[in-house]
């Protein structure tokens, strides 16, 4: 009975869908394929208008489009394919290309256009943007160079619509000169142009460039819209910007629009005011899942993991689902935390929301276990993905050299070759690991075959890996002969892992060399001055150490503040230098004492280098027993069970007398302490480290 009313009810619509199209206009007909919101809908439509009505040319152009709009590119292709009678017509061919390329069928696109010329069709000022547009997404320069004559010979160049569209496609192929080129030449410009301009700056990192064409657009009286908004607000870096470009967005009234909401957000989160940031979030009315995603990626990029995933869980409370891009923010989060607890429960998060991973969020997850400090969970990750690409490759290399495991970096290398050809990257993980692990000969074999054997040519990473290798294996003037005749003027990261080497093998004449360029080169990074200070302190040399220090106060530059974390039972705990806000700090300090004294009788010797304060030696001692490292280890003993292994992070590179000093503790202790820090991992057992005392 019901499948009788049901077909019934079917066979009204039909009759009087039937009997509207009878008695239509034209208008009529193009009003009720706007009203089609599903391609099932649209077909039976279709259907009912070829039985009905005649085609007309702006009814075709219509139906055409909304099949693209709809996704069903092939519908809109065979329905433009059949459409003779109108094959001339600029117009129509027009909307295909235009669906073409809304539907990411970039080659196509080109193969379409070049059918025009053989059937005598002129492209106009509307063609060029579809094609350009085309261009710009495969970043196809020479075939962008191509349009661009094309346009220039139709008399289209200058046409605002086409110049606005040659201005992306430039910047996005990475030649910003012409894009400034082609707008410069315009003889008029509308907003579009000058939003156009400013997010050439963008895509190209001219950030203050894009922030003073902006203020040009404003003073020449030109009333910003959203994308020239939205675009000039990536541009912005520092604070006082920031809140001038505010004061700009609530005077032409975009403070409601949800996008500039979201883009103010970022803005402010990026120039250092998380603060502002959040403030703004939670005075958001509406929240989507874009604004809950940027806030979690603010708080991650802002080195506070904790923030972005309580926020996460508040999502979550919120019932909005997480999107890949969501989830790559929050993993990003664990990985600072390096969580092995968390990175499991994120884990079972994304499965249950991805039933079939993405490529993209398999890596991450690889990624997150390595920094996590498991290689097991991670190769498992690795062998069960359905695809690899050359980043997870890469990321695996990465992984092995972070850990210390040459040799096997060395063996997956080799499965890799047999499959796919390694890039760049690639070459920079298997170099690392090389260096980590003090492979010389093997790291030497590497790097004469990126050339040879693979075509890639040697960048500045990669010369500071090799410099990197020599260095730790103390090789230091053929550190130093590597560098003179690099083809290329070294940077930072060549000069800044000869520094590095110095400080293991104290020498001092070379680390004034390195630094001499790096605190040129490099003269915002407060590592750098901190890692010479120690080095001439090691030395003894107490008055060059202050100069140094006192060089970098000058320079207004901060030395980021240490701390260790350490998971216990789900919950992280962090430590800083003479940390005293944790309620057992007695406690600790006590086991702390002891366990100093326990290690001392084993041969430990304090390294008092490592504290450049002007006090008494034994002053001195205290305040290295007092390091987050130590105390983290100490808090982790009194906690976890006896069998238990340590996993502790540090968010700077591990300090060498709590490096030293955790040796002492796995022997005595008879237990596995594994310790991230800013440069790779390391596995303490029994008094030796994996990374056998290359870091």
């Amino acid at each position: 009975m019901r499948s009788c009313r049901a077909l019934q009810a079917t066979a009204v619509v039909k009759s009087s869908l039937q009997l509207k199209l009878k008695t239509s206009t034209e208008d009529t007909c193009i009003s009720l394929i706007k009203q089609c919101h599903t391609l099932k809908s649209l077909k039976a439509l279709h259907a009912s208008i070829l039985r009905s009505l005649h085609l007309h040319l702006h009814s075709l152009t219509n139906l055409i489009s909304h099949y693209a709009s709809l996704g069903s590119i092939s519908y809109a292709y065979t329905l433009f394919s059949h459409c003779n009678s109108f094959s001339n017509d600029a117009f129509l061919w027009n909307v295909m290309l235009r669906g073409l390329v809304d539907n990411a069928h970039y080659h196509r696109t080109f193969l379409l256009y070049t059918r025009m010329p053989y059937l005598h069709i002129a492209p106009d000022n509307f063609t060029f943007p579809f094609l350009l547009k085309a261009c710009a997404s495969l970043r196809i320069l020479n075939l962008g160079s191509q349009l661009h004559a094309h346009a220039f010979v139709y008399g289209y160049s200058s046409h605002v619509f086409v110049a606005n569209s040659l201005i992306s496609m430039y910047a996005k192929c990475g030649l910003f000169p012409v894009s400034e080129r082609v707008f410069d030449k315009m003889p008029q410009r509308s907003i579009v142009s000058w939003s156009a301009m400013i997010g050439a700056c963008l895509q190209c990192g001219f950030h203050e460039q894009g922030l003073l064409l902006f203020t040009r657009m404003l003073d020449q009286g030109i009333k910003p819209n959203r994308a020239s908004i939205l675009n000039a607000t990536a541009c912005v870096r520092r604070e006082n910007a920031a809140h001038h470009m505010h004061r700009v967005i609530m005077d032409n009234v975009l403070d409601n629009d949800h996008s500039v909401q979201n883009a103010t957000m970022l803005m402010f989160a990026r120039c250092g005011r998380i603060d502002l940031a959040r403030s703004l979030f939670d005075g958001f009315t509406y929240k989507d899942l874009v604004c809950w995603a940027s806030m979690i990626d603010a708080y991650a990029r802002a080195d506070l993991p904790l923030e972005a995933l309580l926020l996460f869980n508040q999502m979550r409370l919120q019932c909005v689902l997480p999107d890949s891009i969501t989830l790559l923010a929050v993993i990003q989060a664990c990985s600072i935390l390096a969580s092995l607890h968390l990175a499991r429960t994120l884990h079972a998060v994304i499965i249950r929301c991805f039933l079939e991973c993405q490529l993209e969020l398999d890596t991450a997850v690889l990624d997150l276990y390595m920094k996590c400090g498991s290689l097991t969970y991670a190769r498992k990750v690795f062998d069960n993905m359905k695809g690899r690409n050359i980043i997870s490759w890469s990321t695996m290399l990465s992984g092995y050299g972070m850990h210390g495991h040459g040799k096997e970096a060395l063996h997956l290398f080799d499965q890799m070759k047999a499959l796919i050809k390694p890039d760049h990257v690639t070459f920079v993980s298997i170099l690392s690991a090389c260096s980590h692990a003090g492979l010389i000969n093997e790291g030497w074999e590497c790097f004469d075959s990126m050339v040879r054997d693979f075509g890639v040519t040697p960048t500045s990473e990669h010369y500071a890996c090799m410099v990197d290798l020599l260095g730790r294996a103390g090789q230091l003037n053929q550190a130093l002969e590597f560098i003179e005749k690099m083809p290329v003027r070294p940077e930072a990261g060549v000069w800044g892992a000869l520094l590095g080497a110095c400080r293991i093998h104290s020498n001092v004449e070379l680390a004034e060399i390195a630094a001499k360029s790096l605190l040129n080169l490099d003269a915002e990074n407060p590592g750098r001055y901190v890692l010479l200070s120690n080095i001439y302190a090691s030395l003894g040399k107490r008055r060059e150490a202050y100069r140094i220090r006192n060089l970098m106060k000058s320079r207004g530059v901060k030395k980021k503040v240490g701390w260790t974390s350490i998971e216990i039972k789900g919950k992280m705990y962090t430590f800083v230098a003479g940390d005293r806000a944790n309620p057992e700090m007695d406690l600790i300090y006590s086991e702390l004492g002891k366990l100093m004294e326990r290690i001392r009788q084993e041969g430990y010797i304090p390294d008092v280098s490592f504290v450049l304060h002007d006090v008494e030696g034994e002053t001195k001692e205290m305040m290295l027993y007092a390091h987050s490292e130590k105390l983290a280890i100490v808090f982790g003993l009194i906690k976890l069970g006896h069998e238990s292994s340590i996993r502790i992070t540090k968010n700077l590179r591990v300090c060498g007398d709590c490096h030293t000093a955790t040796k002492f503790i796995s022997k005595v202790t008879g237990r596995e302490i594994v310790v991230r820090d800013s440069q790779r991992f390391h596995h303490f057992m029994n008094g030796t480290c994996s990374c056998g005392d290359y870091w």
